[in-house]
């Protein structure tokens, strides 16, 4: 595995683990994961931390991510699309399989709240150049 890949993995019966050394600047907190009822498809909900100034890298998620900005300032660069600022309290969505990046545009530590509906057994987000 290169160590540019973030792996956030299911193991075992429904506890996750964060698999991947902790960018600088960035901390994810794994807050729970459950098979959904749709089958093949799992739930999996993360807390994001940034520093002032970074980005969290290009990456992909085998599925749809729902983000929600606890504190803080972002733009949000999904491929395809325009730049999106959001702002504490303000919601995101960013499609399956579709390349995109977070920056911490504020002056403070920023934290979101990313809830993610993606295939059962691969890797909730992978970075890509």
């Amino acid at each position: 595995m290169k160590a540019s890949t973030l792996l956030v993995c299911l193991i075992g019966a429904g506890v996750m683990g964060l698999v991947s050394a902790q960018k600088p600047g960035i901390t994810r907190v794994a807050l729970q994961s459950h098979e959904l009822i749709v089958p093949g498809r799992m739930g999996v909900q993360a807390r994001v931390e940034f520093d002032p100034g970074i980005f969290v890298g290009r990456h992909t998620h085998p599925g749809e991510e729902l983000g929600y900005v606890l504190e803080g300032e972002f733009e949000i660069r999904v491929e395809g699309q325009e730049p999106k600022t959001v702002r504490t309290g303000d919601a995101f969505m960013v499609p399956p399989n579709t390349i995109h990046d977070a920056l911490n545009t504020g002056s403070t530590k920023g934290k979101i709240l990313a809830t993610y509906f993606v295939e059962k057994g691969k890797p909730v987000a992978t970075f890509v150049n």
